[in-house]
């Protein structure tokens, strides 16, 4: 029985790796996750939310470079690297950017940076404020890849940490909505009756409801937040699991291995668990890649409402709300960036449930 059920899984994964979608959808949903796992370390700006606001260098376009000053602080950060890699860093220099420097005596002097061909404020400091008093060890020349948003900050950082929150939505939707639709499905379809009856009629209710407004009353019910969009997305989510689940447990619970279980004197909560449920797992993955897919893009539209993740984290959404209106104003790129994540993302994951449902369709 190991036997074949191990040939089974290499005749699918061979399947797989013979679909140039799935595989190339899968690689682009790892580089997403690892992107999004290492977004502190990948990304120019390390800060917590990737929040460094420099408003003389707001909406430049992508390659853009200054150079920028760092003001160190007697203020010690006592992050650990878990922190760090997980939260951001916390800042303590200031950043200036500034188009030129000299040094005349015991001071630094330096002028601002101004945009549109304005000529910045020329300011000095003194040398004392840099250990040895050496101040050039603290500029350097900053280039941004993606440029800048409207606050100044880095957009190629924001990208990369407003991918957590996308990656964050499909896992812990999907979850949620797999532990309430197993449950749910289960009992309707393998007790019936006035059971099935009843959570029908339950999901029937919620299916008739649209999708975003439900998800907008109850992330209204349970405040604006991070979390709170989350647990909002999975609860929409659980209906279609529910009826996937119903549907094949009603079509396998008259089977041989069922009623030979019943016979034997196996709990129901034995026999769902242990002897259906592994049967059935093959549907449950490709509506769960499909899950992910819909739970992002739920996302993506709360956060362009305003009652998805709050400033300032970085949400791709949210990104695309505060500059869809650059459009016009001769700089799309500023919307068509996280757009375009957010198309990647979601379609990998749609074509990798089509692989997968290609590959476990026992017919093929």
């Amino acid at each position: 029985m190991t036997e074949q059920s191990n040939s089974l899984t290499q005749q699918a994964l061979q399947k797989f790796k013979s679909n140039f979608w799935g595989v190339f959808s899968l690689g682009i949903i790892v580089l997403i996750g690892l992107f999004s796992l290492f977004a502190y370390v990948l990304a120019p700006d390390a800060s917590k939310n990737a929040n460094q606001m420099h408003l003389s260098i707001h909406s430049k376009s992508p390659g853009f470079k200054v150079m920028m000053l760092e003001v160190p602080s007697k203020v010690e950060s006592e992050q650990g690297f878990l922190s760090k890699l997980f939260n951001g860093k916390e800042v303590v220099n200031i950043e200036i950017p500034i188009s030129n420097y000299n040094i005349e005596g015991n001071d630094l002097k330096y002028t601002e940076y101004a945009s549109d061909g304005l000529v910045g404020l020329e300011k000095s400091m003194s040398l004392s404020k840099f250990p040895d008093s050496n101040p050039e060890s603290f500029i350097e020349e900053r280039s941004f890849v993606f440029g800048t948003d409207k606050y100044g900050r880095d957009y190629l950082s924001r990208i990369l940490v407003g991918s957590r929150i996308s990656f964050a939505i499909g896992f812990i939707a999907v979850f949620i909505s797999l532990v309430i639709g197993l449950i749910m499905g289960s009992l309707a379809g393998y007790y019936g009756g006035r059971v099935d009856a009843l959570i029908m009629w339950v999901i029937n209710i919620a299916w008739s409801i649209p999708t975003l407004l439900l998800v907008i009353a109850i992330t209204l019910a349970l405040g604006k937040g991070f979390w709170q969009v989350f647990i909002a997305v999975g609860l929409t989510m659980w209906v279609e699991v529910a009826r996937v689940v119903r549907g094949q447990i009603m079509s396998v619970k008259e089977k041989q291995y069922v009623t030979a279980a019943r016979a034997l004197g196996y709990t129901d909560f034995r026999i769902i668990k242990n002897h259906i449920l592994p049967n059935i797992v093959a549907p449950l993955i490709v509506i769960s890649a499909a899950n992910f897919a819909a739970a992002i893009l739920i996302e993506s539209g709360l956060s362009f409402l305003g009652i998805g993740a709050q400033p300032p984290m970085a949400s791709w959404g949210a990104m695309i709300k505060d500059h869809y209106n650059y459009i016009i104003l001769g700089k799309p790129y500023l919307a068509l960036i996280p757009g375009l994540c957010i198309m990647l993302l979601v379609m990998s994951f749609m074509l990798m449930g089509n692989a997968l449902r290609d590959v476990l369709d026992v017919r093929t």
